[in-house]
């Protein structure tokens, strides 16, 4: 059984997520937090290198997300364009099941007409 602590601090992360795709456009919102909800279920019996990288690389995510939102903040009329490329360097350490997920998400986040049809609450 893992230990309370990082049971902790993963419980934190994924709520950390959470939180800030509320900031997210609807559609992507819905993407991102069912993607997330996915990954962390997947990781649950993982074995410890593995969950090192995986808390590793969603620590980033995190960052990279609250940055993003923070300038999209600051830049209210400019366009915003959230998440990053990935390095080649990175893209040789996914397995090949890893990289048919990332081109499905890549293909459904980049959809002109997405299969999300939620809209907003304009109150």
């Amino acid at each position: 059984m893992a230990a309370p602590a990082h049971v902790s601090r993963v419980r934190s992360l994924y709520k950390r997520i959470l939180v800030l795709h509320r900031f997210l456009p609807i559609d992507l919102r819905a993407l991102g937090d069912q993607y997330v909800k996915d990954e962390f279920r997947r990781h649950k019996k993982a074995e410890t290198d593995e969950v090192k990288n995986f808390m590793t690389e969603w620590e980033n995510y995190k960052d990279t997300l609250q940055t993003q939102i923070l300038e999209a903040v600051g830049e209210q009329n400019a366009p915003v364009k959230f998440g990053a490329d990935l390095s080649d360097g990175k893209l040789g350490h996914f397995q090949e099941d890893q990289i048919g997920q990332l081109y499905e998400l890549m293909l459904e986040s980049t959809k002109p007409n997405r299969q999300f049809n939620i809209q907003e609450d304009t109150k």
